[in-house]
């Protein structure tokens, strides 16, 4: 029997650090978005950190209460996610016994993954945080406080998720310890090294005439225009020169992606393409196929909405919410079949740029800001220990001349 996975987004909150606190916790389907349960919960008078881990170890609990073998973790608090993978030390005495109990928690599951996100990405959560401290602040009751604590923050390495395992295991085993050191590697401005990292080499697909046209191309099976041709060869060769030890190529399975893989897959020594739907466009629905000038005459209100937040889908369309769940499973069976490998990985523009935000645990605003050209490339590596390092974006000097 598959073992069943569930997504936990948590958040907590308090007014004044340390005031009226609350926590917020949702459980989700991670393939559907279905909500499974919620918890929430005023606690009193406490820290912002505290009320954090107070919303993980509902979470948590309410995991293990669902059956769960596997789970997701997903909070926008850089510190307990740091903490919980073992990176950052827990300086603050308050602190040591909530990440002790979370980690007892976390060993009730075959495995369980953290990954930080923008708070952008966390609403649903922080809106029962947010109820919870008006309740707080509305009953007036006061626990003891814990002071913020006083810790000097590493810079962040991780941009993906980070399995717990035995992390987990030292976290309890030394949360306990004031002088415990909980890095799990030192921290260093030096470069990792590069051959032990899953090396991500990202290309858009060459050029359409939607694309020419300035027309919304997601799931329509629109073919390379003869320039899109010309910037395939050119991109082929540019990358059996940057990667000549890819040992795969994977693909969207729309004809445009298909036709610049095979190229590439060519010049860099005859690799099969392999296909993931995982990595198709977003689906754009009855904005498909239009140019951007008749969407914002016939849908203003709509496009408004979508472009505000990556949860609004167009109409009959797909979140960028959804496109960015889909495309971060895609990675992790990547990361998960080729280790220490590089790989070529053929998508379109919103995949590329929703991997590229994560890696670089940007907010959404970045996806309105980064331009992408028509058969650009851009490179990641990604380590073992949720490192990374983004090391290229759009690389279009390989077009110069076309």
């Amino acid at each position: 029997m598959a073992a069943r996975t569930v997504l936990v987004e948590a958040d907590g909150g308090s007014r004044g650090n340390p005031g009226p606190a609350g926590y917020g916790a949702v459980l989700r389907d991670p393939a559907t978005g279905e909500v499974l349960a919620e918890r929430s919960e005023a606690i009193g008078t406490a820290t912002n950190n505290v009320a954090e881990y107070r919303g993980l170890i509902a979470g948590l609990a309410a995991a293990a209460e669902l059956g769960a073998d596997e789970v997701e973790v997903r909070m926008d608090s850089k510190l307990v996610v740091e903490q919980m993978c073992g990176r950052w030390q827990i300086k603050h005495p308050g602190l040591r016994p909530l990440a002790a109990e979370a980690a007892q928690l976390v060993g009730r599951f075959t495995a369980v993954r953290f990954s930080w996100i923008p708070r952008d990405r966390n609403t649903h959560a922080d809106a029962l945080a947010n109820a919870a401290m008006d309740a707080a602040a509305a009953s007036g009751v006061a626990t003891p406080t814990v002071e913020p604590p006083r810790v000097v923050e590493p810079p962040r390495r991780l941009g993906g998720p980070e399995p717990a395992g035995g992390g987990a295991a030292e976290v309890a085993a030394r949360a306990e310890s004031p002088g415990a050191d909980l890095t799990s590697a030192p921290v260093s401005w030096e470069p990792r090294p590069s051959f032990t990292a899953t090396r991500l080499v990202l290309v858009r697909h060459g050029e359409t005439e939607y694309t020419e046209q300035g027309r919304y191309s997601g799931r329509g099976d629109i073919p390379l225009s003869s320039k899109g041709q010309a910037q395939v060869r050119a991109t082929a060769a540019r990358v059996a020169a940057l990667a000549p030890n890819t040992v795969a190529v994977v693909s969207s399975p729309l004809s445009r992606c298909i036709a610049t893989a095979e190229a590439i897959a060519a010049a860099v020594g005859d690799l099969p393409v392999r296909r993931d739907d995982g990595l198709i466009e977003c689906d754009f629905g009855a904005w498909e196929g239009r140019t951007f000038a008749e969407v914002r005459e016939g849908w203003a209100g709509e496009l408004d909405a979508w472009l505000a937040s990556t949860r609004v889908a167009p109409p009959d369309g797909e979140s960028f919410a959804a496109v960015a769940e889909r495309c971060d499973r895609a990675v992790r069976r990547l990361l998960d079949a080729y280790p220490g490998q590089t790989v070529v990985v053929v998508s379109h523009v919103s995949p590329i740029k929703l991997m590229l935000r994560d890696a670089l645990a940007a907010t959404d605003s970045f996806l309105h800001r980064l331009y992408l050209d028509a058969a650009g490339v851009s490179v990641l590596d990604r380590w073992p220990d949720g490192g990374v390092a983004v090391r290229s974006i759009n690389e279009t000097a390989h077009l110069a001349d076309l």
